[in-house]
């Protein structure tokens, strides 16, 4: 039987801790956050193409071309949900987000990926993008207080809070 040197344990914590890090938490499934938007009745999905004008406007938003050609919506009396990602720093972070009359109802942070940033999962956070709006400039209506060492998760979950309140306004008449 062969004992591993000190070397060998430190390479197999780095490994491990580093595996660590990539792994996703899963706070809430998507499925579940739809149940949730629509009292156990998910409407089937409707679909918004990233294309021409729409298309530019996302990738203006983002400040990148989406990363899709088109995003899956699902809508029933009024409000529709979104469910959608964008990196922070280096990983993906999936939002949902039900939308209302043009107005944010409710933004979760569904899957976080990244290794620090984590607490825009939390209601104190997430809260702040209630009853937000686009302003005719393109930008929230309302101030999104940061997170020190959360700025890149920050300004992710505020892109997309944008980008869900411009396709809904491309597809519902509300």
């Amino acid at each position: 039987m062969k004992i591993l040197s000190g070397f060998h344990w430190l390479m197999l914590a780095l490994v491990g801790v580093s595996l660590s890090a990539l792994a996703a938490e899963v706070y809430k499934k998507p499925e579940t956050f739809l149940q949730e938007a629509f009292n156990q009745q998910v409407p089937e999905p409707g679909l918004v193409w990233l294309v021409g004008d729409t298309g530019k406007k996302v990738e203006a938003i983002l400040g990148h071309p989406p990363d899709a050609l088109r995003e899956r919506y699902w809508a029933k009396q009024g409000r529709s949900a979104w469910i959608l990602e964008e990196v922070g720093k280096s990983r993906p972070i999936t939002v949902g987000v039900v939308i209302r009359k043009h107005r944010i109802e409710r933004l979760d942070v569904l899957i976080y990926r990244e290794s620090r940033g984590w607490e825009v999962r939390y209601p104190v956070f997430t809260d702040q993008f209630r009853q937000a709006s686009l302003a005719e400039n393109g930008k929230l209506d309302v101030t999104i207080d940061g997170i020190t060492g959360a700025t890149l998760s920050v300004n992710a979950l505020t892109r997309l809070a944008r980008v869900a309140l411009y396709l809904d306004s491309q597809v519902s008449d509300s």
